[in-house]
């Protein structure tokens, strides 16, 4: 089992920064890929960014050049700093970890194995 508890949501003006940080506790040895997905109201969730154990990294088409998502696997932690941020990234954030080992970088939700509670990011125009 792993744990994963999110942190560093708010509120903040369009063209403002956040930081969000998941932790992992438990089994996380068995962690490989780690990934943020967010969900607004009405909408599915959908991938923001994911990054494998040996730190390939992908991107949503919507936040390339404005969000990096990173890794400290000796913390056990994953981040994710969102610069340039407009409203529309408004949501609940989640942190999921996948513990299989694939090729690929996984993106679909059933692809994840444990999630967080998530974290929430408000963004005003």
């Amino acid at each position: 089992q792993v744990q994963l508890v999110e942190s560093g949501g708010g509120l903040v003006q369009a063209g403002g920064s956040l930081r969000l940080s998941c932790a992992a506790s438990g089994s996380t040895f068995s962690i490989n890929a780690m990934g943020w997905y967010r969900q607004a109201p009405g909408k599915e969730r959908e991938l923001v960014a994911t990054i494998s154990s040996g730190d390939r990294t992908y991107y949503t088409d919507s936040v390339k050049g404005r969000f990096t998502i990173s890794r400290d696997n000796a913390k056990s932690t994953l981040y994710l700093q969102m610069n340039s941020l407009k409203p529309e990234d408004t949501s609940m954030y989640y942190c999921a970890v996948a513990t299989r080992k694939r090729l690929w970088l996984p993106i679909a939700v059933d692809e994840y194995d444990y999630w967080g509670q998530g974290t929430q990011v408000t963004v005003s125009s």
